[in-house]
């Protein structure tokens, strides 16, 4: 099947199942403004469900002029909206991020140590997710002093411009062509001499990438996306692609790094050692060594290799669970289990061993058992516990190393 013929299959469909909407309702409202809505409404459910990864808006429209302009991430929508759109009378508009205003300017590295996203452009927006100095992203709008990116593992979200350094795409390859330093301790400062006493040039945490321009007996000489000069204690730092050829994601490796963090703050939207949620956690602990895995706990459980540990009534089994669970498996969990069909993941852990886990929740990350008489025990977690992942030994591309993903163009 040809990929027009496709579209054209895919637009009938949408249509009828638009017609069959409107023509099931009460109040039939006819004009071309609802008509667009609702289809928009339609082709979203089909093709974006997710605006955490793909994007499909109305981003203007006039009902009296009957004026609409659309934006989409995806081309494929873009295509299917313009195939459906021809047969409607009205004046579209439909574009593809990245939006032409940013000109060639649609690349950008992270210039500060930890860079908060949010849903929405503005400041006092519910945070999503965090990201790390160095971090390389796809711009896709500007508005509001702000920048929609996307980040390595696919997510949507915004962030402050003065936070993010664009590049065009030659500015991109000078920036990737260059030796990279990661900072290891867990926080930390850069100087703007090569001694301690210096005033600082920024805060570090683990993670963080810059530039190395050079070394001496005690400094690595860096330099930040903005071309800040600085320098960093050489305990407290290594060459990035030096510090990939030891990371391996074992079962030790990956609960080492994740205890490294007890006692870290609860931050929802948090990805960094200044502060983590319960996906972020698990996200961050698989980072430590080497992988970038999905952000949230949702996109998590659809990652992986599932591991029984439920009963034939969907309760949890201890019997089951020892049996079948290994050390560094996730475990999801679900607030409304019980109480709504499909009830959404809300929480997410690692497990340890011997019905131990870790995880954050409450103020803090911490370890807690599922099993009962133990000093950790936790019922809330036994009585919403839905199902458990393996993400070691997998082959899933959802799970996927730092040296192979685009984003970190190691040299």
């Amino acid at each position: 099947m040809t990929k027009n013929v496709y579209l054209l299959h895919k637009v009938t469909y949408l249509i009828c199942s638009f017609l069959y909407t409107i023509s099931a309702s009460a109040q039939v409202d006819s004009t071309i403004y609802f008509q667009v809505k609702d289809f928009i409404e339609i082709t979203k459910k089909e093709y974006a469900p997710d605006k955490r990864t793909k994007l499909l808006e109305i981003a203007e429209a006039d009902a009296i002029q009957n004026t609409y302009k659309i934006q989409t991430s995806e081309s494929d929508i873009k295509e299917l909206l313009e195939a459906q759109f021809a047969v409607l009378s009205g004046d579209f508009e439909v574009n593809l991020f990245p939006e032409k205003s940013l000109g060639d300017h649609i690349n950008g590295i992270v210039n500060i140590s930890v860079a908060n996203l949010r849903t929405n452009p503005s400041h006092a927006a519910e945070m999503a997710s965090q990201l790390l100095l160095g971090t390389q992203v796809d711009i896709l709008q500007e508005k509001s002093d702000h920048y929609r990116i996307r980040t390595p593992d696919g997510y949507i979200a915004w962030v402050p411009s003065s936070a993010i350094i664009p590049m065009n795409k030659t500015e991109l390859t000078a920036w990737n062509n260059t030796t990279k330093l990661l900072y290891t301790n867990e926080f930390g400062k850069s100087y703007s001499h090569p001694k301690t006493p210096s005033p600082r040039v920024s805060d570090l945490v683990y993670g963080n990438i810059f530039i190395l321009l050079g070394e001496d007996q005690h400094f690595f000489k860096v330099a930040y996306p903005d071309q800040r000069i600085a320098y960093i204690p050489k305990q407290e730092a290594a060459l990035f692609i030096d510090w990939l050829s030891t990371r391996q994601a074992t079962a030790d490796n990956i609960l080492t790094s994740a205890k490294s963090m007890l006692g870290l703050p609860y931050l929802w939207g948090g990805t960094s050692v200044k502060g983590v949620d319960c996906s972020g956690f698990t996200k961050t602990s698989f980072f430590m060594n080497g992988y970038v895995v999905p952000r949230d706990a949702s996109q998590q459980i659809k990652a992986g290799e599932p591991i029984e540990i439920l009963d034939n009534a969907q309760n949890f089994s201890p019997k089951i669970a020892l049996q079948n669970l290994r050390p560094a498996d996730l475990l999801f969990f679900a607030s409304n289990k019980g109480k709504r069909p499909n009830a959404s993941i809300t929480h997410v852990a690692l497990y340890i061993g011997n019905g131990a886990f870790i995880h954050a929740a409450g103020s803090m990350v911490r370890i807690n058992n599922l099993l009962q008489g133990t000093t950790d025990y936790d019922e809330e977690r036994v009585h919403t516990i839905v199902a458990a992942r393996r993400y070691i030994g997998i082959d899933d591309i959802a799970i996927q190393k730092i040296a192979e993903n685009p984003y970190y163009n190691i040299k």
